[in-house]
């Protein structure tokens, strides 16, 4: 009778198990279908919440002044300068909010690029007061606070300094960080290594140019489609040259019509 009640006791267990775990995968059926139906392109569709979120960003660029591209090594400095443009005209393009700030432009670090605020005038400069990690001076953390914004793009030069300090000190604080390494610059390639070993450990996200750019982008149905094509031309060239075959290939289809 024992063994009777035994085996019965399992067997309602078993049936229980089975109920739950039905449960649990009939939830997650509904939230794969739920995710599959949100509007794509956007960024809850899909793979979208892994990806930055234009509406929560904000691009940092420190320190991308003329006399410390000097002493860039890792990077040729006219790339360098590209891609810090790119990150510029992006922000423009997609109303990202920029904010610049230079270390002691008077001095031998020499003035910030004049392109970064060309390109992105709605850019916020901060001033500093001689200190070398941005994030220490109380007026550029409180720039970066008053944009409502969690997600911080960083780039500059040198990664290992303008970038990395403020870094490190953001992410402590609950922002997530992302820092572009090829719009940024070191003295050297084993000071760029050390630099991106320390992102990693401390969770700052290692990014492009090319990456942030295609992130925020998403899809190519959007009205900024043709100026986003633009940029993808600097940050890779070879693309502008894909661009311009294809553009003679139709030309010369059209002249053959008529």
């Amino acid at each position: 009778m024992k063994r009777f009640q035994s085996s019965k006791f399992v067997a309602s267990l078993f049936v229980l198990t089975l109920l739950v775990t039905g449960a649990f995968v009939s939830l997650s059926i509904r939230d794969r279908v739920n995710a599959q139906q949100q509007t794509p392109g956007s960024a809850k569709a899909g793979a979208g919440p892994v990806l930055l979120d234009p509406s929560d960003t904000v691009i940092l660029l420190l320190d991308h002044q003329s006399g410390l591209f000097q002493t860039v090594k890792d990077i040729s400095v006219a790339e360098l300068r590209t891609n810090t443009i790119v990150l510029a005209k992006l922000a423009t393009l997609l109303k990202i909010p920029v904010i610049t700030t230079a270390s002691e432009p008077n001095g031998p670090n020499g003035p910030l690029m004049a392109e970064i605020h060309q390109f992105a005038p709605h850019a916020v400069y901060v001033p500093r007061k001689g200190e070398v990690n941005a994030w220490e001076n109380e007026d550029f953390v409180k720039a970066v606070r008053a944009t409502g914004k969690k997600t911080l793009i960083m780039a500059g030069v040198w990664t290992s300094v303008c970038v990395m300090f403020p870094a490190l000190d953001a992410k402590a604080q609950g922002f997530k960080v992302y820092a572009v390494i090829d719009a940024s610059g070191d003295p050297s390639e084993m000071v760029s290594r050390t630099t991106l070993a320390r992102f990693t450990q401390a969770g700052v996200v290692p990014t492009s140019a090319n990456a942030v750019l295609s992130e925020i982008h998403r899809t190519w149905n959007r009205p900024e489609a043709a100026e986003l094509a633009k940029l993808y031309a600097l940050v890779a060239p070879n693309y502008a040259a894909a661009m311009e075959s294809y553009q003679k290939a139709q030309d010369v289809i059209k002249q053959q019509k008529k």
